[in-house]
């Protein structure tokens, strides 16, 4: 998603987000301990979807 998308979410709607994408990334590293997950990148994308959201939550709070 789309760092202009995330400034245009609630703060609770962000929340929510990232625990989505908290959850997502576990069930990645589970994946990839049980030798299942394919494509490797996508821990990668996820992790940094986690930053980004929270770092627009962030300055959304400091606002």
């Amino acid at each position: 998603m789309k760092a202009k998308e995330l400034t245009n979410m609630t703060t609770e709607q962000l929340e929510a987000r990232v625990s989505e994408l908290k959850t997502q990334l576990f069930n990645l590293r589970f994946q990839l301990a049980t030798s299942q997950l394919k494509d490797h990148t996508i821990i990668k994308q996820v992790k940094r979807d986690i930053a980004r959201t929270l770092t627009v939550l962030r300055c959304k709070e400091q606002a």
